[in-house]
């Protein structure tokens, strides 16, 4: 029978005395991303019946005793095959063809991309309504459906259907596509004479978190369903909108897709009829204008080959703001010396045995920690086995083997590997003669499946 001891390991809670009392000790579902990560906020109460607990800064609470334990973390599941919808949309009704009128939108371009009436569920709205049914397919196949309200901004989908880019099938053998924000955006271009058109399925992140990433990525996982079409594209150009998250969406696209591919917009500004996107381009300013834009678009920067101009809001930032130091190490003594930015190279080099790659090891779990990044690490030094149970110590602060302080729990390493396997991605050479090219290509790979933000190569 398992002790209170390691039913609470279980849920990661490590005491210094497991007699009847009360004890405060780190929390290990917040503590990690706080910037005081010592301070004792789990309290924790031991008595004849069992222990409970609760965090003073996150209000994670729970019990567990001898008998019975009533509360346990939710466990991975195996995803199961996508959904697929049940039936196509229905004619488009006359409300719906006067809809994307009043957007300068015609039947004929609607009607080209199967758009319909249906009634769905909205989430957001609590209830089912008449909607616009916009159907996502690839290989001429129906594998979801998005549904939009008539009367108000409000969106869903078919619950489990694969999540794919809108307009796949448009862009056949083209080199060269654009990606929007929108269906309507979209349509606004083909009304512009451009039909190589992609628009993403759930927008842009409706927050701008400075410095995170969500780590499961759920708003990317459409570009790695769609890889084999985007392999072939030479040049994208990112038409994305042109506010706080449409920069964000903007950004992680030409990093996951390549930023030496891609191209960007710029709505007109002026004061009298500014736009943020590619729909409203077309009712503000017509279709010239639209063209006009696209036509127009620069080149994303990439680094070591920029213009004066691409700096712009950098330097007013700068003059505004003053400089702004990178991510920290997690540790302040090293922050006064370096910090971490995306794009940077970082050398770690010293004598033998001196502690190079566990200083970096500690680093990677660090910023992954506090800011949710991902790796993709390629070790010649570490079994892979091995490796992991270092990731781990650093993670559970508690040691892999035996020795004076007691060693992790079993429960508590498939924690730690269940966070170390969200966060971080082995290279290995099992099959190949390992040189950089080959490093490199397997980290691209990284990038586009798993949004991976550093690369380790430690040889």
């Amino acid at each position: 029978m398992s002790t209170l001891a390691d039913k609470l390991l279980e849920h990661g809670i490590r005491l210094p005395s497991y007699a009847e009392g009360n004890a405060k000790v780190i929390c290990p579902e917040c503590s990690h991303k706080r910037r005081h990560r010592q301070d004792p906020c789990l309290s924790v109460t031991i008595d004849d019946e069992g222990a409970v607990w609760k965090c003073h800064h996150c209000g994670w609470s729970g019990c567990v005793s001898e008998e019975t334990e009533r509360q346990r973390r939710p466990r991975d599941r195996r995803r199961s095959p996508p959904a697929k919808p049940h039936r196509s949309p229905a004619e488009p009704t006359t409300e719906i063809i006067a809809w994307f009128a009043a957007r300068r939108i015609g039947e004929a371009t609607i009607r080209r991309h199967g758009i319909g009436a249906a009634r769905a569920w909205i989430p957001a709205l609590g209830s089912e309504i008449d909607c616009i049914a916009f159907p996502y397919q690839r290989n001429g196949e129906v594998v979801n459906i998005k549904f939009r309200a008539i009367a108000t901004k409000a969106f869903a989908q078919v619950k489990g259907a694969e999540k794919i880019l809108w307009g796949v099938d448009d862009i056949g053998d083209a080199k060269n596509a654009i990606i929007v924000e929108g269906e309507c955006d979209k349509l606004a271009l083909e009304e512009a004479g451009f039909r190589s058109v992609l628009s993403v399925p759930d927008g842009a992140p409706s927050k701008v978190k400075e410095g995170e990433a969500d780590p499961s990525d759920p708003k990317f996982e459409y570009l790695a369903n769609c890889a084999g079409q985007l392999s072939r594209l030479e040049r994208i150009i990112l038409a994305v909108d042109a506010d706080a998250p449409g920069r964000v969406l903007e950004q992680e696209l030409a990093r996951r897709l390549g930023r030496e591919r891609c191209l960007r917009v710029r709505w007109p500004d002026s004061e009298d009829a500014p736009c943020k996107d590619a729909n409203e381009a077309l009712l503000q300013h017509g279709p010239d204008v639209l063209r006009e834009c696209i036509e127009q678009a620069e080149p994303y920067p990439i680094a070591g080959l920029h213009r004066v101009h691409d700096f712009v809001d950098d330097t007013v930032a700068l003059y505004r703001d003053g400089r702004k130091r990178g991510h920290s190490t997690g540790w302040l003594s090293v922050d006064e010396l370096m910090t971490v930015r995306e794009g940077e190279l970082t050398v770690v080099t010293g004598i033998p045995n001196s502690g190079k790659s566990e200083f970096v090891d500690a680093l990677m779990v660090n910023l992954a920690q506090r800011y949710g990044w991902r790796f993709a690490v390629c070790s010649f030094e570490n079994p892979p086995a091995e490796h992991i149970a270092k990731l781990a110590e650093k993670h559970l602060g508690a040691p892999f083997w035996d020795g004076p302080t007691q060693r992790m729990s079993e429960a508590e390493l498939r924690r730690a590997m269940d966070w170390v396997g969200d966060r971080f991605y082995l290279i290995r050479a099992d099959d190949d003669t390992p040189t950089i090219d080959w490093i490199l290509e397997a980290a691209r790979g990284a990038v586009l499946r798993h949004g991976v933000r550093g690369l380790v190569i430690d040889p």
